[in-house]
């Protein structure tokens, strides 16, 4: 008897407990283009305490990238909801006995470092209150850029660039990159997303001083980006590889450091 009534007791605690979970949804959506989710690897989400910066809640946003008319194409009037019930987000429970202000915290896309932009915002969370719907949109601008080739801390000799084939000039270094917006979304020739509108170039240093700066162009495969860069000397040589886009402001940059020898 005893057993079954602490049974009793903790069956019906839990909806008592239950009410005081309140659920702040959470998404993160990248300058110009769509939601951060599981494609990308998501975005890191930690919810603080404002006042003792103890963490609440935390996680990645899963999902997909959202609904590309609705987001990209048609016209939004006030309370239009942009995600639909597969876009990423990440959804806080928080215990909340009276309204807390809490600090978000966002690092996106989380598995891409070098492309990686720390966001953060505040709002006041009352108990009960549910925020749903689109939920706290947090923008997160940029693009990711990894660079293909040439590979990081790679020597080559200067010999072998002085006997290139036809398709380059001698003494020319190729460079490729992939470049894709914050979401994944594709970068191609007249698309949605127009890399023939976007300028991208790269900045070279040898043994720390610039050398040039050289245009990259996208290609027919999609995402990709190539150059040509003259390299007359052996040294050390940085090129850093940026992404800019005149339309809407969003940068991005990564870089790499080889070796030319003799």
């Amino acid at each position: 008897m005893r057993y079954l009534n602490i049974l009793l007791f903790l069956l019906c605690s839990f909806p008592l407990l239950s009410q005081n979970v309140t659920e702040v949804t959470i998404r993160a959506k990248a300058k110009d283009a769509k939601f951060i989710g599981s494609s990308i690897g998501g975005a890191l989400v930690i919810v603080r305490d404002a006042d003792t910066g103890q963490i609440l809640d935390q996680g990645l946003t899963t999902g997909s990238t959202g609904n590309t008319s609705k987001i990209m194409k048609e016209a939004h009037d006030r309370y239009t909801q942009l995600a639909d019930e597969m876009a990423a987000k990440f959804v806080a429970e928080l215990e909340l006995e009276r309204p807390k202000l809490i600090t978000i915290e966002m690092l996106s896309p989380y598995t891409n470092r070098q492309a990686q932009i720390m966001a953060s915002t505040q709002i006041w969370v009352i108990p009960g209150k549910d925020i749903m719907g689109d939920g706290v949109v947090m923008e997160i601008p940029g693009f990711i850029i990894d660079i293909l080739e040439p590979q990081t801390h790679r020597f080559m000799a200067m010999s072998d660039l002085l006997n290139l084939s036809a398709e380059r000039h001698k003494g020319e270094l190729k460079i490729r990159a992939n470049i894709v917006m914050m979401c994944g979304c594709t970068i191609s020739k007249g698309g949605l997303w127009n890399g023939e509108k976007m300028e991208v170039e790269a900045i070279v240093f040898q043994n720390n001083k610039k050398l040039g700066t050289y245009p990259m162009n996208i290609t027919d495969t999609v995402n990709i980006f190539e150059g040509n860069i003259p390299l007359k000397d052996t040294g050390s040589i940085e090129i850093i590889v940026t992404a800019f886009d005149p339309q809407t402001g969003n940068t991005g940059v990564d870089k790499v450091n080889f070796v030319v020898g003799k």
